[in-house]
């Protein structure tokens, strides 16, 4: 009997997304995750919140302006963006994003305006740039109405909510990936965006200069629960694929069994989350005579948040894709250097840090308010300057504490 050897050959496909994708996910949960911290001061008029608004809404808007050119450039050919509004489908989560997405930038946009108008408004006699920017962008010298900014931002946090669901959905629907293809991916990136939002403002609240001591605990608070609701959705995922065999789970489980790779990134993930969460609670359940010296460390938990919510989002979408669809084993991918990889990557963090740069420049973010004119700035908020002790900071923010000089 003659023994016959028959190869099978299966082709492999290059990724479909690229760190640009990353990019772009992570950036538009920054963005929405962002904007519900700056709403309690800013749409629901809780005060004590508004130093966290400021700062939220500064990442907010930065965010937004560039997480749209990451997503342009992951499309390979940017000027192929108009095919979406061309041969639109309703059946498509990619085509239902690229509705929501414009209106969601121009409502951050306007969101933005609204709540940096009185500012701009009592600027528009400062020399130089800065005055020429507030001169150009206040629109006049009526008061901004409450009313406006609540309804703007009401509106934006509901065209957030749909960014949620389609960052999210566009994956799990993506049945050829088992990894992707689960109900609990879309909850898990928005419980981690919401922990790089609050690693964000922890860092800007240090950098900034404004060192607020209530923006510390409020975000320390946002990040304990955010690393609950985590968790708890991680657990839940694995329960319900071990109980029910659901696809994902077991990918995930082959995937740690037949690699050192995802087996390390397994044990880095689950390390990095408990040792977060640990020690944020540390910092909470500290004495209050302790906590002012140890807050002034919180932007280094600010940073691992930050990372945290960025490797999250590169294991799903860029290590998933090395896992072989027709064959066994996995696809290495090495980074390139140039603008599909590392200069990419590089570049669009780039791109952020000059708007931040450019709008802490010319915009009086810092008195940032809910509504009002320009004598509410004048008369309560010319304290907020980065050059004022704390002491004098917290002596104004006495309640009905008077202002002389």
């Amino acid at each position: 009997m003659n023994s016959m050897a028959i190869e099978l050959l299966a082709p492999r496909y290059a990724i479909a997304w690229y760190p640009w994708a990353v990019q772009y996910f992570f950036l538009i949960a920054l963005s929405y995750a962002t904007l519900w911290l700056a709403a309690p001061a800013l749409v629901f008029g809780r005060q004590r919140w508004l130093p966290t608004a400021r700062l939220a809404m500064l990442a907010c808007l930065t965010t937004t302006l560039v997480a749209p050119v990451a997503l342009l450039a992951d499309l390979h050919q940017p000027l192929r963006f108009w095919h979406f509004y061309a041969y639109a489908t309703s059946s498509s989560w990619m085509s239902i994003g690229s509705l929501l997405l414009p209106l969601y930038v121009v409502g951050v946009l306007l969101l933005a305006w609204l709540a940096w108008r009185p500012a701009l408004q009592a600027s528009r006699q400062a020399p130089g740039l800065a005055g020429l920017a507030a001169r150009l962008l206040a629109f006049g010298a009526a008061p901004t109405p409450r009313a406006a900014l609540v309804l703007v931002g009401l509106g934006t946090l509901a065209l957030s909510t749909g960014i949620m669901l389609y960052t999210g959905a566009e994956l799990a629907v993506v049945k050829a990936r088992p990894l992707w293809n689960t109900v609990w991916l879309p909850p898990m990136l928005v419980a981690t965006g919401f922990i790089a939002a609050a690693g964000l403002i922890l860092v800007l609240n240090r950098v900034s200069g404004l060192r607020d001591q209530a923006t510390i605990g409020q975000m320390l608070r946002v990040l304990l629960g955010a690393c609950l609701v985590a968790g708890l959705v991680a657990g839940s995922w694995f329960l319900d694929g071990i109980n029910a065999n659901v696809g994902s789970v077991a990918a995930a489980l082959d995937s740690v069994r037949a690699s050192p790779a995802w087996r390390s990134t397994a044990l880095w993930g689950g390390l990095t989350g408990v040792a977060l969460f640990g020690a944020v609670f540390y910092l909470l359940t500290r004495p209050a005579a302790r906590r002012p010296a140890l807050f002034a460390w919180a932007w280094v938990l600010g940073l691992v948040a930050i990372h945290m919510g960025w490797m999250f989002r590169w294991v799903v979408l860029m290590d998933v894709q090395h896992v072989a669809r027709n064959s066994a084993g996995f696809h290495h991918y090495g980074i390139p250097a140039g603008s599909s990889g590392i200069l990419g990557i590089v570049g669009t963090f780039g791109l952020w840090l000059s708007a931040a740069l450019v709008i802490d420049l010319l915009i009086p973010w810092r008195q940032a308010r809910q509504g009002g004119s320009a004598a509410d700035v004048s008369l309560s908020d010319s304290s907020d300057s980065p050059a004022q002790s704390d002491a004098q900071r917290a002596a104004h923010n006495m309640e009905g504490a008077p202002r002389h000089g």
